[in-house]
């Protein structure tokens, strides 16, 4: 499809354009543009941008990824056809392991997004062969690998099902998401919640670990003075601003 990179929505309707494309190459499913579509309703009412909390949440993500000892960057089909490259980008700097865990999984759909990833550069991908399960799940989400998922202590799950990382938590873990809506299960049950856009998510993230690699102080800081509760407020505080400001210049 040609669009016009002066279009007020460009870089969305070329989102929405990669998306369906990965349908048609069945890295992604037709309910995960359903998935893509409600969090794209959030970022409008944050101005598309990432809000002061985000930062901070992003920052805390980072400290935490940073201080793990088995971190775990955990990809499904929307992550991996959104933003690949900063995704492996991430693990490297942290370095961090990528494996792939999906809801709708056939052999196919994981060799599928293991080999995009992997195209993409990524090396040494995890998910093909599970030979453990997370408990709590009665879904294929639970089959993980032991080295990877089920063995990690900080895991970072971009645009995740609640059912999971709320199981992932009550294993213990810290879990970091990435979920546009500050009101969904993950973000209510995560230990770190991003609430923003994927690829400005991560590229923040990318940038906090660079400037607090080896800085145990920062490191330490930036994890002791972060509340996921306070920060999942001003969220909402801010899109609440924001609605009412929209109004206000209407009237």
């Amino acid at each position: 499809m040609n669009i016009p990179t002066d279009h007020p929505r460009y870089r969305s309707l070329m989102t929405r354009e990669r998306l369906a494309e990965m349908v048609d190459r069945g890295l992604v499913t037709r309910t995960g543009l359903i998935s893509h579509g409600r969090g794209e309703a959030f970022d409008y009412l944050m101005g598309e941008k990432s809000l002061e909390p985000s930062v901070r949440a992003e920052k805390a993500a980072a400290a935490y990824l940073l201080r793990a000892k088995n971190p775990v960057i955990c990809v499904n089909g929307n992550a991996a056809a959104l933003d690949p490259g900063n995704l492996i980008v991430l693990a490297r700097e942290i370095p961090a392991k990528i494996e792939v865990n999906i809801f709708h999984r056939t052999k196919e759909r994981m060799e599928l997004l293991i080999s995009h990833m992997e195209e993409n550069g990524a090396e040494d991908v995890l998910g093909r062969d599970p030979d453990a399960k997370i408990p709590g799940l009665s879904s294929d989400r639970a089959l993980c690998t032991r080295s990877g998922i089920y063995d990690s202590d900080v895991i970072l799950v971009p645009i995740e099902d609640g059912d999971r990382a709320k199981a992932l938590a009550d294993m213990g873990k810290i879990v970091i998401s990435i979920d546009l809506n500050p009101l969904s299960r993950t973000s209510r049950t995560a230990t770190v919640s991003i609430s923003d856009e994927m690829t400005r998510a991560l590229g923040n993230m990318i940038r906090f670990v660079r400037e607090m690699k080896g800085k145990d102080e920062a490191i330490d800081e930036s994890i002791g003075m972060f509340s996921n509760e306070t920060n999942r407020r001003e969220i909402l505080n801010g899109i609440c601003s924001a609605l009412r400001s929209e109004f206000t210049e209407d009237v």
